[in-house]
């Protein structure tokens, strides 16, 4: 995968300390604590919302009152790239038109990439075949 893009020092900070606190690195934890390090508020609240001991996620903390529209967003986006979260009775909140529309769209852009890298890893393959045909072409 290309090199990690992070939106600031203190989110690439974040994103290596959790993955060694939890010392795990499998793609689950990677776009997990990619996304939860996106904003302050999830960074902040991190033990409220992630269980380092049976590693998983506190999905009943969802409605804390630490909770922005903003970092709803952020908080909605990691878990269900964790094991597919969905709320029940509010599913919509987690289609892509809800969660991409928002300051962090290609922050969710890079953690999806964390975390299914064997499809984008086709992106390349693509990219240099369409480059390809287009030098034959000229």
């Amino acid at each position: 995968m290309d090199t990690i893009k992070f939106n600031s020092e203190v989110h690439e900070v974040f994103y290596k300390e959790m993955l060694l606190r939890s010392n795990r690195s499998d793609v689950y934890y990677q776009a997990f604590f990619y996304c939860m390090g996106i904003c302050d508020t999830t960074r902040n609240h991190i033990e409220d919302l992630f269980d380092f001991e049976e590693g998983g996620i506190k999905s009943e903390q969802l409605h804390q009152p630490f909770q922005t529209g903003t970092s709803y967003k952020v908080t909605r986006m990691a878990f269900n790239l964790w094991n597919d979260y969905v709320e029940e009775g509010a599913e919509s909140l987690t289609t892509p038109s809800s969660l991409f529309a928002c300051e962090y769209a290609a922050e969710f852009h890079q953690a999806i990439k964390l975390r299914f890298p064997e499809y984008h890893n086709r992106e390349l393959d693509c990219a240099k075949k369409s480059l390809f045909e287009f030098d034959k072409k000229i």
